[in-house]
This record gives structure tokens, C-alpha cells and sequence, in this order.
């Protein structure tokens, strides 16, 4: 259960504005949600985005980081709306586990001693195949584990920062051994927080829909989350509804609007702007800390991008 810092103890959601996430029809959800697909081999990520976006009869869809045709595994797609939010999702580290073949035998106990040259940072060239300018890049390795070698070939897991090319981090791998390696395999078991456990072919997606269009929303509730779920590991601050409408209209954020906030927040810090009902204002910086809302006046939030529709809530005195 989330901690607040309660500044408004009398707050409570309006009876006649705004609807939870939760609460939403399923045509609502369609066009501001985001599902975890399990990206096949063969189709591009674009081509899966394209298929969410044809399966649910919608104008936009927006995958969350490029796998490679080959690549299998984890692949959230933004819907509708929410795809003003996939950035947030592309910024996100990314593990994946897949399969290094070594060109010429080496040691179990030198590849191991090896990988552990790569966990931290590290300097990386991007491929010449790849949407980027080609110069060196600092990245970060969280974890270059060896689960199993069998002779030249090595199972491996790797957690990485966002924009780590595991193709290059294999190649530099066998460079560094002097023996030379390749990628043979490899599938995408997490990407920000969206992890393989969540997700489901676009077959079941589809499946999903046509049952939900026929009265059963059960399947779609379950795999088609609010689009509130993509930037859920940001900090939050909670409005009161007599703010709303004028930060769907730009308005920065002033303490006496602030309803609540949860701790740790600095000035500076990506925030997400919460109504009372948990609805999705939109993404803003900090102007002060998360104490500082709760005892100064002054600006609070800066509005970085709204996203809630202007009439959702009107003016109110």
C-alpha cells in the first residue's frame, strides 16, 4: 500500500467528476492503456504495435524499445492515449537471457572471471544496424551472469540501462577474450517494470477483445492495464479536484492544491500529478521537496505534459 504525506485531511473525490481507473469501459481502457506482449520471432516491434493497433480497432499503438525480428520476449505496447507516456517506459532498464557462442573453448572459470569485467560501466560503440549515431557510449551493466556453459556455448542473463546493445556486449565479450563470440539467441524477460510473467500473444489479445465485445471482460480487464500502470514508478503528488481543471490547461501546480504527496521527492525529480481518484493529470518536476509541500507556499509542480482531457473536470472556486 502506497505512503502519503497527508497535506488535505478533508479531501475526497468528487460523486459527479472523474472516474478510478478501474471503473472505465472497456472502450476506455482500449484507447489509454498499455499491454505486455510477448513478441514472437519474425515481425518487427513496429509490425507488432501495428497488429495491437488493428486488433483493437484504435489509431495508435507505441511499443516501449525496439527488439530485434529475431528477438523474442517482453514488448509493452502503449494504446491510444497512453502512448504520449512511452517514453517513460523507454528510459526503463531492460533484462533479457539468451544464448553466447563462444569461437574457440575456453575455461569455465576464465568466462566467468571475464564477465565480471562487464558488470558496471562500460563503453560501447553501437552497431552499424542500429537507429542511433555510431560514437562510443557509456552504459550500464547490473548483472552479466552465467547460468550454464556447455562448451563454447553459454546461457547467460543480463540486466542492463536502457540502450545496452547485448548483440555488441556479446561481440566485446569475445573480444576481450581474444577468441571472438556472437549473440545466437536471445528473448527480453523484463523491460522497465513489465516482466515475461505478465505477458501474452497477440493471439490472446485479440481472443480477449472479441470476448469483451461480447459481454465476457474478464480476460481484457486482466491483460489491458490503465495507462496510469506505465508510469507508476514515479513519485506521486495528489491534487485536489479544485486544481484539475487548470492543470489540464497548463497551470503549474501551487501548494494549496496539493492533497497529498508521497515522501522522498526532491526538487528537480519527474513526477506524476494524481486526481483523487488516482486518475492520470499528467507529468511534471518538482519545484521543492516532498516536506516542503507540506509546510511552504509556492509553486510545487511545473507541468511537463498533461495528459487528462480538459473536460473532465471543470473550473471550480
Amino acid at each position: 500500500m502506497t505512503t502519503y504525506l497527508v497535506r488535505d485531511e478533508n479531501a475526497k473525490p468528487s460523486d459527479k467528476y472523474g472516474l478510478r481507473p478501474e471503473e472505465r469501459t472497456i472502450a476506455q481502457l482500449r484507447d489509454f492503456g498499455v499491454v505486455v506482449i510477448d513478441k514472437p520471432s519474425g515481425p518487427t516491434s513496429h509490425q507488432v504495435s501495428a497488429y495491437v493497433q488493428q486488433a483493437l480497432g484504435i489509431d495508435k499503438a507505441g511499443h516501449s524499445g525496439t527488439l530485434d525480428p529475431k528477438v523474442t520476449g517482453v514488448l509493452p505496447v502503449a494504446t491510444g492515449g497512453a502512448t504520449r507516456l512511452v517514453e517513460y517506459m523507454l528510459k526503463a532498464g531492460k533484462e533479457y537471457v539468451g544464448v553466447m557462442h563462444v569461437h574457440q573453448e575456453v575455461p569455465q572459470y576464465e568466462l566467468r572471471k571475464a564477465a565480471q569485467e562487464f558488470v558496471g560501466k562500460i563503453t560501447q560503440l553501437p552497431p552499424k544496424r542500429s537507429a542511433v549515431a555510431r560514437r562510443l557510449r557509456e552504459r550500464s551493466v547490473y548483472a552479466f551472469e552465467f547460468i550454464e556453459i556447455r562448451t563454447r556455448d553459454i546461457l547467460f542473463r543480463a540486466d542492463v540501462q536502457a540502450g545496452t546493445y547485448i548483440r555488441k556486449l556479446c561481440s566485446d565479450f569475445g573480444a576481450h577474450l581474444g577468441v571472438g563470440a556472437h549473440m545466437a539467441e536471445l528473448r527480453r524477460t523484463r523491460a522497465s517494470h513489465y516482466t515475461e510473467d505478465q505477458s501474452v500473444t497477440l493471439q490472446t489479445l485479440s481472443d480477449a477483445y472479441a470476448l469483451a465485445q461480447e459481454g465476457d471482460e474478464t480476460a481484457f480487464r486482466r491483460i489491458v492495464l490503465p495507462g496510469e500502470d506505465i508510469v507508476k514508478n514515479l513519485k506521486a503528488v495528489v491534487v485536489l479536484d479544485s486544481a484539475v481543471h487548470s492543470l489540464t490547461h497548463g497551470a503549474t501546480l501551487k501548494v494549496p492544491g496539493v492533497a497529498k504527496v508521497m515522501p522522498g521527492i526532491s526538487d528537480g525529480d519527474p513526477v506524476r500529478i494524481l486526481t483523487l481518484k488516482d486518475e492520470l493529470v499528467g507529468i511534471g518536476t518538482a519545484r521543492m521537496s516532498s516536506k516542503d509541500m507540506m509546510k511552504v507556499k509556492g509553486v510545487a509542480v511545473k507541468m511537463d505534459k498533461v495528459i487528462l482531457s480538459p473536460d473532465v473536470y471543470p473550473r471550480m472556486e
